[in-house]
């Protein structure tokens, strides 16, 4: 007991980032310590090339955009307490955690498990999803599995029954609407320890 205490000691307001984000002490332990192998020159920061090392995002075709949301607009680094937020998405959800009065929407509710995909898919930050940017994802998911043909017809069926307002975009509402009976938690969950 007494290496997690002095572990989570170093962590600066490691209460306050657990509260927030629902992760137990040896979560944050096990993140610190993945967050300083990334940063292998002990900088206290990530930078986008440092996700390079994490072998799953090098494969995943989406990669980059998975990184970049790590990433302010303008902001080229990212310290431990964002780098612990982002990964909270990806936290199932913990049906036993007593819901505070008046606290926040937890960060890994399904509201804001979807926000983060949308944000993945609207690359200009207009609130929409372009026919544009969804085929962007899609290019990159099927890449060369598919004709570019078949890619824009799938890109224009999309659109067309997500689209409720008929502005040839898909707005978050409308993405929320269109997966209202996936299952998101399992979708967006990382089994943090194993």
């Amino acid at each position: 007991m007494g290496s997690t205490s002095s572990t989570l000691l170093k962590i600066p307001n490691v209460e306050v980032l657990m509260q927030e984000t629902g992760f137990s002490p040896a979560h944050m332990i096990r993140l610190h310590d993945r967050f300083k192998a990334l940063d292998k020159e002990g900088r206290g920061h990530l930078c986008p090339q440092d996700f390079g090392a994490i072998k799953e995002l090098a494969m995943n075709p989406i990669g980059d955009r998975i990184i970049g949301a790590f990433f302010c607009p303008g902001k080229e680094t990212v310290d431990f307490h964002t780098f612990v937020k982002i990964l909270a998405h990806f936290r199932p959800v913990d049906k036993n955690r007593p819901k505070e009065p008046n606290s926040p929407e937890p960060i890994n509710s399904r509201s804001n498990k979807l926000r983060f995909a949308f944000q993945l898919y609207d690359q200009d930050k207009d609130g929409k999803i372009s026919r544009d940017e969804l085929l962007k994802v899609l290019q990159a998911m099927l890449g060369m599995q598919v004709t570019e043909e078949q890619l824009e017809s799938i890109a224009d069926r999309t659109i067309q029954e997500a689209d409720l307002d008929r502005d040839d975009a898909i707005s978050f509402e409308e993405f929320r609407k269109s997966l209202e009976k996936v299952n998101i938690d399992h979708k967006m969950s990382i089994r943090f320890l194993r």
